[in-house]
């Protein structure tokens, strides 16, 4: 063995484990502090309400708020109308700072009281979309996030035939990452630790590797997607342990906070590619055949799924409620 090789065993050897999930998986930051995606070079980044509510209270993020607020003084709107005018120039204005920063994507967020309804989600997502085409962005580097309920679903369908690109969120189940891959969604986020939450509060048990529920629930939505050549990407969110990262080693893409990205980065254990997209296409898997009707009943049928998905909705929504009352304060 040359001395070269020698090297460039060792070399390898001590790669953090986060250098090592990079040759499987597009890493996706998952916060709304810039600083935390300038240490760790994320491709994309992912942003939701609560975490552009916590980086509004943080003196750092303070000018942009007031930058908005003094760019649409002048409107014309008042009350519901301009607080939400404010808070749509708000997300756009932390996405486009984000932009800066991720050669990639950033994914915004619609307001999860829409999520029953697809018409006013349609209506976000564009408005969203104009206000980043306004600031120079191409809409190839927004995702709108948006609630894998049907109705959230059928409004991602629109979208993207209009190239508006969505990220499906608050999925729990394989039925919704069958019906969005069915509508052509650009992308899809399971979240394994609220699965995994559900799991280890209903029986009263730990779950661990690949015992995991959560991770389970990711490993059957990327094999499905595989075995039957879907193009809508799988990007695992909402991780609670380093352990669940490592498990889906080999995911399209994993959105992970700047806690356990800390930890991955000072971690330079062995990483080994759990799933692959050759090895998926021959695993015996059937195909799910999806109308609403059917899509109605395994969505209601799965406890979990329902409830997290509902509880998901509830806490986005509260808030979306507490930037609005954050906002009327600026205002008023």
């Amino acid at each position: 063995m040359t001395t070269a090789t020698v090297d460039q065993e060792k070399t390898e050897t001590t790669l953090s484990q986060l250098e090592q999930l990079r040759k499987f998986t597009i890493v996706v930051a998952d916060t709304g502090d810039f600083q935390s995606i300038k240490e760790f070079k994320p491709r994309d980044a992912t942003t939701n309400p609560s975490l552009i509510y916590a980086a509004t209270q943080k003196e750092q993020y303070f000018h942009l708020l007031d930058e908005v607020l003094a760019e649409r003084k002048n409107s014309g709107l008042s009350g519901a109308a301009q607080i939400e005018d404010v808070i749509d120039h708000l997300l756009v204005k932390f996405g486009c700072e984000i932009l800066e920063i991720v050669p990639g994507r950033v994914s915004t967020e619609t307001d999860a009281r829409l999520s029953f309804d697809t018409e006013a989600s349609i209506n976000k997502g564009r408005q969203l979309i104009k206000l980043y085409e306004e600031k120079g962005i191409d809409r190839q580097r927004v995702l709108i996030k948006i609630a894998s309920t049907w109705e959230g679903i059928k409004a991602g369908e629109v979208l993207e035939k209009e190239g508006i690109n969505c990220n499906l969120t608050l999925m729990f189940s394989l039925p919704q990452a069958v019906l969005c891959a069915e509508a052509g969604i650009e992308l899809i986020s399971p979240f394994v630790g609220r699965i995994y939450d559900w799991f280890k509060a209903t029986n009263k048990k730990e779950y661990s590797g690949a015992d995991d529920p959560g991770v389970q629930s990711v490993q059957e939505i990327y094999t499905y997607y595989k075995k039957f050549g879907y193009r809508t990407e799988v990007m695992g969110a909402s991780f609670r342990n380093v352990g669940q990262i490592l498990e889906l080693a080999g995911c399209d893409l994993l959105t992970i906070s700047p806690e356990l990205l800390d930890k991955l980065s000072e971690s330079d254990g062995p990483v080994e590619r759990k799933l692959d997209p050759e090895k998926a296409k021959s695993e015996n898997v059937e195909r799910l055949e999806m109308d609403e009707k059917k899509f109605r009943y395994l969505f209601n049928d799965n406890a979990m799924a329902t409830e997290k998905t509902s509880e998901g909705i509830r806490k986005f929504a509260a808030d979306i409620v507490k930037l609005e009352k954050f906002v009327a304060g600026k205002l008023g």
